[in-house]
């Protein structure tokens, strides 16, 4: 196994855990705030990725 795969499959790991934290974090505050934000940045992500990918 390549250290790219390692790599990869730390990355897919730590995308979850940091749901799982804006979830917690979010039930601790009774607030949805965190939830969203999370999934704000995931979108952002997502948009700035393909405008990466058309860069090249």
């Amino acid at each position: 196994m390549s250290i790219s795969k390692i790599r990869g499959y730390f990355y897919k790991v730590a995308k979850y855990l940091g749901d799982i934290q804006a979830i917690q974090k979010a039930l601790k505050k009774g607030d949805l705030r965190p939830i969203i934000t999370r999934i704000l940045r995931r979108i952002y992500g997502k948009i700035a990725s393909k405008g990466m990918g058309k860069i090249k």
